[in-house]
């Protein structure tokens, strides 16, 4: 019993001289010369990290808008099933696009002004790409081409008039994350195969068939490039062509022996099965 009083007795007595680390912070904290010159270097550190994370959160609300309008562009688009209603869902299109250009890849030029583009580059190039295949989409439905990564970084540099001077900003815009969206478009454009070929519209077919083969041509060129997400799209690319194809063979051998009606049932029956994400529009 004597121990265990004893023992009970030595715990307070080092539990009085237990340090109390909040306190001792604080007077830390108190003592710090404020005109310190390194105290001052660290407070110039602490305030452009946090600047640095603030554009950070901004550069990514702006890219979830961007990704959310490049959708509804891509959706918009596949509602094309008549020649008279081409013109009308073209233009509101291309009024979209002119509207995420202006507002929102501009908002994001604005918050890369004299910063690093390549250090924010991974919080919007998630959107960008999806924009890329957007806008390509739309530049096939317009003239059966599409253009050019220049094109596109021209059309996100924009020209600021501020007294007394004028000042170019921009949205940094890649050649890798435009392949990577370009990939992407050879999904859209089997999805249009498909619904052309429900619709009757048996020439646009061989059409996109052709395109999507040149497409596939130019990436074999990116096939020795030892990059996991090129490879990845490539693969999807191989996959979007071999069932255009195989809608252009249905055509051209069992279109004469197959209601038109049937034709696009025979040809999605197989990716229904083997490609449950696939769903035609």
């Amino acid at each position: 019993m004597s121990q265990s009083k004893g023992g009970g007795k030595n715990r307070g007595c080092r539990g009085n001289k237990k340090i109390n680390f909040g306190d001792k912070g604080k007077e830390i904290v108190e003592s710090i010369d404020e005109n310190s010159l390194v105290v001052q270097q660290f407070r110039k550190y602490a305030s452009e990290l946090d600047d640095k994370h603030d554009r950070f959160e901004r550069i990514v609300k702006i890219g979830r808008d961007i990704i959310i309008e490049s959708k509804r562009i891509i959706f918009l688009l596949h509602t094309i099933d008549k020649k008279s209603k081409l013109q009308n869902v073209l233009r509101e299109a291309e009024l979209k696009i002119q509207n995420v250009a202006q507002h929102l890849f501009k908002s994001i030029a604005y918050e890369l002004e004299n910063q690093d583009p390549y250090m924010y580059l991974k919080t919007y190039r998630n959107s960008l790409e999806e924009y890329v295949e957007a806008v390509t989409f739309y530049q096939y439905m317009n003239n059966g081409n599409m253009e050019s990564w220049t094109e596109l970084q021209r059309s996100l540099t924009y020209v600021v008039s501020e007294e007394p001077t004028v000042k170019t900003i921009q949205t940094l815009v890649r050649p890798y994350e435009f392949i990577l969206g370009i990939a992407d478009l050879t999904g859209e454009l089997m999805r249009k195969c498909i619904n052309n070929l429900a619709t009757g519209d048996i020439a646009s077919c061989y059409e996109t068939c052709n395109f999507v083969r040149s497409m596939y041509k130019g990436f074999l060129g990116c096939a020795s490039v030892s990059n996991r997400e090129i490879n990845r799209k490539l693969c999807t690319l191989k996959q979007s062509l071999h069932k255009v194809e195989n809608v252009c063979y249905t055509i051209k051998v069992r279109g004469s022996e197959i209601p038109k009606h049937i034709l696009v049932n025979v040809v999605t029956e197989e990716y229904v099965e083997s490609d449950e994400g696939y769903q035609p529009y």
